[in-house]
């Protein structure tokens, strides 16, 4: 969830075995399964997926359990999600933040070939972008409502924590007014990070989940 957060669904459409035929014969090629979760099938390619976008956002990825877990989780957001007919993020917004994504490389050429190393495509990366941007949103529809802030904390938030962060920049403390609405924004996105992982935290637990032994390498 921490993982998942500050980037941290399950993908709704599972992939499919894919299919290659010749003139003289056909092969069927069979993805490996992950885990199942109450009855949903999570494969061996949607982790590797998660594997390889964490690599790229993140610079490496999660090992087995924890994107397991990470994929337990998303499982968890979505179904509620698809339960409540939350939208999904329009086409726009899900270029705009590939966009973003790309500024943080030297050049375009770098970020391709950061998605190459990564084991992805564009398609993929766009795919884990959608999906980030579909549980976030949720999840703030889901715990803003009750997160809210008092005047206090925002007081004491500025002359406590962030006053010092500022002074260990060797910054000059900027006035309340000024800052007031950072602040304000980042205690509530704090509160639904926490009711959101304690949340995932007490569900999690409820589900009947199979998990499966990793392929064994060629």
């Amino acid at each position: 969830m921490k993982r998942w957060i500050a980037i941290i669904v399950l993908i709704a459409c599972w992939m499919a075995a894919g299919t290659r035929t010749s003139a003289q014969s056909a092969t069927v090629t069979v993805d490996g399964i992950a885990a199942r979760i109450e009855g949903d099938i999570v494969t061996e390619s949607q982790l590797n997926e998660l594997a390889g976008f964490q690599k790229l956002v993140e610079g490496k990825a999660g090992n087995r359990a924890d994107l397991l877990r990470e994929l337990t989780d998303q499982w968890i957001v979505n179904a509620e999600a698809q339960t409540a007919r939350f939208g999904r993020p329009k086409a726009e917004d899900v270029t705009q933040a590939f966009d973003d994504l790309a500024k943080r490389f030297a050049s375009g050429d770098a970020f391709q070939k950061a998605i190459v190393d990564a084991g992805l495509t564009e398609s993929a990366v766009r795919r884990q972008l959608e999906l980030q941007i579909f549980l976030s949103r949720f999840l703030d529809y889901k715990f803003r409502p009750a997160a809210q802030v008092s005047e206090s904390e925002v007081q004491e938030y500025y002359n406590g924590e962030f006053t010092k962060l500022a002074q260990a920049r060797g910054e000059q403390v900027p006035p309340l007014d000024d800052v007031h609405a950072d602040i304000r924004r980042l205690l509530t996105e704090k509160i639904i990070n926490q009711r959101a992982e304690k949340w995932l935290d007490e569900t999690r637990p409820r589900l009947r989940v199979e998990v499966f032994a990793a392929p064994e390498k060629s």
